[in-house]
């Protein structure tokens, strides 16, 4: 398998109407001019699975200065660079994996440290309609910190389900082996794909 372009995965994504975090590829100092901060850049490689392992990814960029100084640092790992608007809210995890048996599988959990740590997610074989999404979301133990806990607003599950139930049809219609959209960020009002990473 190999991972597909940026540009390929983000045409997909588009396709199939998903949400995906504004993106700006950045060729030379001078795009960073005029930049909204706070904001985070990252490479955009397909050579490089999983940015974060070798520093990759800087988020909180508060100025012009900043962002100068950590575009040179990460033009060292790759000259695909590209910067996003900061996103609020929790972040969840939405992945697919084609079966040999069963075909393409759709995953949902917590994103960050808990995918990680507490290995709680939820499983389902495509195709997924809304009401198998929204069964999904509530099956994980830890639903209750997206229902909104010690003062914190519920996020949107209505947004975060239409993800889950897009990225089912476009793992039936395209040739794709395996989807990553870590993390997925969602809010009171959105969830939205900030990062995602598409095998062939």
């Amino acid at each position: 398998m190999k991972q597909i372009k940026f540009e390929d995965t983000l045409r997909l994504i588009k396709k199939y109407n998903l949400n995906f975090i504004d993106s700006k590829n950045i060729k030379s100092e001078c795009d960073l001019n005029q930049l909204k901060f706070p904001i985070v850049m990252k490479v955009a490689s397909e050579e490089i699975v999983h940015k974060s392992d070798v520093g990759g990814v800087i988020v909180g960029i508060k100025n012009e200065e900043e962002a100068k100084l950590i575009y040179t640092k990460l033009k060292k790992i790759s000259n695909k660079i590209i910067v996003q608007k900061m996103a609020k809210g929790k972040e969840v995890i939405i992945g697919m994996k084609r079966d040999a048996q069963f075909g393409p599988v759709i995953m949902f959990g917590l994103g960050g440290i808990f995918v990680e740590l507490m290995k709680d997610v939820s499983f389902r074989i495509c195709p997924v309609d809304k009401k198998n999404a929204l069964d999904m979301i509530k099956e994980i133990k830890s639903s209750k910190i997206l229902k909104g806990i010690r003062g914190d607003k519920p996020v949107n599950i209505n947004k975060l389900a239409e993800i889950i139930v897009g990225i089912s049809e476009l793992s039936m219609k395209e040739d794709i082996e395996e989807i990553d959209l870590n993390p997925v960020m969602v809010n009171e009002e959105t969830a939205i794909i900030v990062d995602a990473r598409f095998m062939k």
